[in-house]
């Protein structure tokens, strides 16, 4: 369940390391004359349903912790997201929300921030370099096991799957590829894993796939990485027969990451068979929660949240409040230790937007 509170377990941390955090913004006065804090935000993307969604959800939770938003969209190009820091910057901001993509060339960036005193909390990615207040994020590590194991067991041990990577400039498409690759070497020695990279690209992905079931057509799982690739994959199997019921012998077992309202429509129709829910609302919602928190001169330590996550140090200088993210399939059985949910659950925010 997702529960109201984000600060309420957390507590100092000590002098040397809430120093290495950003502490309290600048340490002057943290409002505009109309009394609300200026926070700028910078979208990644608005090209996928995922990003969309988080868009949704941004004003709801800015409001609700009394900000005043000043928002841009850096379109996957980290020039841009530059740039608009430096806009950003320029209108007075006394924090900032950022979600690159790239995230080894964003640490000139962030390095600026620190320099002039405004704290940054960053979205679904970690930098490679550099501090930031929090990362709020799920571990994406643990998105690929639970693909693993649900295709593993879906597939007896045995067969043939192809991985859509996301870009494997981004931390989180090596955590997921990484961490599929290991689960599947330990647990299930017989499954050969064709990794395609994608860079998030939805063409990139659906040729790839294509590509690969020409050369494999007794290809019986695919895990795509986002939900990016979505409408692409059932295209193709479309158009090559796959696109049948679970219980036919030539379904393709698909697992996807997001937790977007079509994957779930999908896992109900049969055509795609689970996804694991990364939580859209929750990243706007603690992403806007900590900046205040920042701004406010509050620090945190590791450690379990009230909110269902568990903060960890990743290094010093950089804390991560990783979220929960469910798997969610048809049965809602659980798979190799992993237990799911069903995708009518009204926990998930894929029932809920809008709403």
């Amino acid at each position: 369940m997702r529960r109201g509170l984000a600060l309420g377990t957390a507590v100092a941390l000590s002098a040397g390391l809430a120093t290495a955090c950003g502490g309290g913004g600048g340490g002057g006065p943290a409002s505009p004359a109309g009394g609300k804090p200026v926070v700028g935000v910078d979208y990644p993307r608005s090209d996928t349903d995922f990003w969309n969604s988080f868009i949704k959800y941004v004003p709801q939770f800015g409001a609700e912790n009394g900000l005043e938003l000043k928002t841009t969209n850096s379109q996957n190009d980290i020039s841009k997201l530059t740039a608009n820091v430096q806009s950003l910057i320029s209108q007075g901001v006394k924090g900032v929300v950022l979600a690159p993509q790239d995230t080894a060339a964003v640490a000139p960036t962030l390095q600026q921030l620190n320099t002039k005193k405004i704290p940054v909390v960053m979205v679904d990615t970690r930098p490679e370099q550099g501090d930031a207040f929090m990362v709020v994020r799920a571990d994406n590590r643990a998105y690929g096991e639970k693909a693993c194991k649900f295709l593993g067991e879906k597939l007896g041990g045995k067969g043939k799957v192809v991985m859509l990577q996301g870009d494997l400039a981004s931390i989180n498409g090596r955590d997921r590829t990484e961490a599929f690759n290991a689960c599947m070497k330990a647990g299930y020695p017989g499954i050969t894993v064709f990794g395609e990279a994608t860079n998030w690209d939805g063409a990139l992905a659906s040729q790839k796939l294509q590509t690969q079931l020409t050369a494999n057509p007794d290809i019986k799982g695919v895990y795509m990485q986002s939900s990016f690739a979505l409408s692409g994959t059932l295209q193709v199997l479309q158009q090559r027969g796959l696109l049948v019921p679970p219980d036919d012998p030539k379904h393709v077992f698909v697992i996807s990451n997001d937790g977007i309202p079509q994957e779930l429509k999908e896992i109900a129709a049969g055509n795609i068979d689970a996804t694991v829910s990364q939580p859209a609302d929750q990243y706007a919602k603690y992403a806007l929660q900590y900046t205040k928190a920042a701004i406010d001169g509050k620090t945190f330590k590791p450690g379990p949240t009230d909110h269902d996550s568990t903060i960890i140090q990743v290094r010093p200088g950089l804390l991560e409040d990783q979220l929960s993210a469910p798997l969610v399939t048809a049965d809602g059985g659980t798979y190799a230790g992993v237990a799911s949910i069903k995708p009518d659950d009204s926990s998930l925010w894929g029932n809920n937007l809008g709403g």
